[in-house]
């Protein structure tokens, strides 16, 4: 289980006082106007940043962090990742999970029998896809009742239901 969720990547910088425009990775941009605090994965370290504001442009999220006031301070962090601790992740309703939670996972089928290994969820209109390494091949298998049956977060196990014509 990871404890670290990303929420944005520093996409470039904003102006000369030490603003960055942040690409958001969250379900839930708006959160930034919340965040006190995230960690900047400064590719050999990590570092604790206060947020001190945020507000939003187009698709992107411009940031001001408490301490950086100069856009020669902040300039080499493009293209870092920004996180936020678990403890600071946004709330799971009920049956939710991370995605970082259930990537990895085993997938087995409602007939007991191993089917690969979940690789990746991707994020459609209608409902999320679970990508899934099957015999060296990737197979995609809708986030849906009638296919996967239940996700065990702690034993990390997906027990799906390999609907007619998936594999073809």
């Amino acid at each position: 289980m990871t404890d670290l969720f990303r929420v944005g990547v520093i996409a470039n910088t904003h102006g000369i006082r030490g603003e960055v425009k942040v690409f958001p990775t969250t379900e839930d941009p708006q959160r930034f106007k919340k965040l006190k605090e995230v960690i900047l994965d400064a590719k050999n370290e990590q570092i604790k940043l206060e947020v001190s504001s945020a507000r939003f442009f187009k698709n992107l999220v411009i940031v001001k962090f408490k301490g950086i006031d100069n856009i020669n301070d902040i300039e080499k962090y493009k293209g870092c990742d920004l996180y936020v601790t678990r403890e600071n992740a946004i709330p799971l309703e009920e049956g939710e999970a991370y995605f970082a939670d259930i990537i990895g996972s085993k997938v087995v089928t409602d007939e007991g029998e191993d089917f690969g290994e979940l690789t990746d969820i991707l994020e459609t209109g209608a409902n999320l896809v679970f990508v899934v390494m099957h015999e060296g091949k990737e197979v995609l298998l809708p986030d849906i009742p009638d296919c996967i049956l239940d996700v065990d977060t702690e034993k990390q196990i997906v027990k799906a239901h390999i609907m007619k014509g998936l594999l073809d």
